[in-house]
């Protein structure tokens, strides 16, 4: 299950335009940041767009915080959707890394 189909299944509808816009604007941001950074012309300019993408995924796991205090989400689909941002925190991470240790531009 992706960001926006949890907010359509389990968040309320008075969320919808504060913690529901909020996750999924986050969500866009991730991939956004580093489409962004992509196109840069350093890799040190990339790893700072990545930065920002894993700053974007930590704003989802505090949103998905939130939704679970309300009760709007299980224990157990916030625990998948952590497990998830952890694994893509670390490929963010390992990527970042290997930009400033093997620099191609």
């Amino acid at each position: 299950m992706k960001i926006k189909q949890l907010t359509k299944k389990y968040f309320p509808a008075e969320e919808k335009y504060w913690l529901t816009d909020q996750i999924i604007r986050a969500s866009n941001s991730i991939v956004l940041n580093i489409a962004e950074g992509a196109d840069r012309g350093t890799d040190k300019d990339f790893a700072l767009f990545l930065n920002r993408s894993h700053t974007s995924l930590n704003e989802v796991v505090a949103c998905l915080d939130i939704a679970l205090k309300e009760k709007y989400i299980t224990v157990n689909i916030h625990d998948q959707f952590l497990q998830e941002a952890e694994n893509l925190a670390s490929q963010i991470t390992a990527f970042r890394r290997k930009l400033f240790t093997t620099p191609t531009k």
